[in-house]
């Protein structure tokens, strides 16, 4: 046996298997599966599929309790038509017992379309999958507005970039690109020229997926009228991302839709941005609140704090609590906030709880309510 031929047709082998393995191309096998599958059907089902994902996919954002869907009555596969049994087209999840238990509708909803993707019944199999497919297609294409094309960076030690690259395409004056409004839809391509008269974002928030949303420049100042309002931003960023995260849970092969990835990258580092800086913002206040009661010998029966910070795996924000000065009669001393800082960092930059660029993050807060203490007389005289 030729020796060279063996190995060649082992090292073939191999790459055939880890081709197969690869649960990345496994995921866009799954996805063009369903793409073929969906665009094989006629108009007036795809019609029908999309209305029953509209009603299915709001369901579930909103957390409904019960879910109802129907299946198309055929459904197409290599130009046959498949009728799908009377029985089976009305489908509904949860009920009493659910909203008493609490159960989760998304997975209620999961477990019975794998049952249905399960029936001896092909047309029943097939219907359920267009339904799972224009469902996830829905949340991820119809529900969400389209952005920006942008490139974020990561700083070093961080996991997720979040610092926007530059954007040499941002015109500075009141007549701007129409990508710059709100109304994102067509934004595919470079922008050219200058386009209708409209209110402009400032050239930073230009530099992120959706400039509508941001609502603190690179120094940390406010862009908004208040902090009600920035975080009512950080809200809207975070429903974004669960909306792709529903898509997903539902449909795992989703995360090998283009728009997806797109719209996934470019809200996630501006999320994480602008969580980030509200915290920091926040703390800001809470310095200059401490400052104020500390001058008006306010503070002189004890203090607790609990310091924001954006927490970059959960994407919430939190607050982490500890005391500085014991309830009772006891004086306030500058100091006292400062050896209390000192001694938080320590225990923060043990905590393995948290992700190495969420504890960089908590660490800098910690940082600066330090430094505002350290020097007292600056803000005492």
């Amino acid at each position: 046996m030729d020796t060279h031929s063996s190995n060649q047709e082992v090292q073939a082998g191999k790459a055939h298997t880890t081709l197969n393995d690869d649960p990345a191309n496994e995921l866009r096998q799954d996805y063009e599966a369903g793409q073929r599958l969906y665009q094989e059907q006629p108009p007036l089902v795809r019609r029908f599929l999309e209305a029953q994902a509209r009603n299915l996919a709001e369901a579930l954002i909103e957390h409904a309790s019960q879910l109802r869907f129907t299946l198309p009555d055929k459904v197409f596969q290599d130009g046959k038509a498949l009728q799908v049994p009377g029985e089976s087209r009305d489908q509904m999840v949860g009920g009493v017992i659910d909203r008493l238990t609490r159960s989760d509708i998304r997975a209620a909803l999961r477990n019975r379309l794998l049952e249905l993707e399960q029936s001896s019944d092909q047309a029943v199999v097939l219907a359920a999958r267009l339904i799972r497919h224009a469902a996830s297609m829905h949340m991820v294409h119809n529900m969400l507005p389209s952005g920006r094309t942008v490139t974020y960076l990561a700083e070093e030690g961080e996991e997720i970039p979040t610092m926007p690259a530059g954007d040499e395409f941002s015109p500075e004056s009141a007549i701007t690109a129409a990508s710059d409004a709100i109304a994102l839809k067509e934004e595919k391509s470079e922008e050219v020229g200058r386009g209708e008269l409209i209110v402009p974002y400032v050239p930073y928030a230009r530099r992120f997926y959706l400039p509508q949303w941001i609502a603190f420049d690179e120094k940390g100042n406010l862009l908004g009228n208040s902090v009600n309002e920035a975080e009512a931003h950080v809200a809207s960023m975070q429903r974004f991302l669960n909306v792709l995260h529903t898509a997903v849970s539902l449909t795992p092969y989703m995360v090998a839709d283009e728009e997806y990835q797109e719209k996934r990258y470019g809200i996630l580092g501006q999320l994480v941005n602008q969580g980030r800086a509200l915290a920091r913002y926040i703390t800001r206040e809470i310095i200059a609140t401490i400052q104020r009661r500390a001058a008006a010998q306010d503070l002189n029966r004890g203090l607790s704090l609990s310091l924001p910070y954006f927490d970059d795996r959960e994407l919430v924000l939190k607050t982490y609590d500890f005391e500085v000065i014991p309830a009772g009669r006891i004086m306030f001393v500058p100091a006292f906030v400062v050896r209390a800082s000192r001694q938080e960092q320590a225990k923060v930059a043990q905590d393995t709880r948290l992700s190495p660029s969420t504890r960089r993050h908590l660490l800098a807060e910690l940082e600066t309510l330090e430094e505002a203490f350290f020097r007292a007389e600056d803000w005492q005289a």
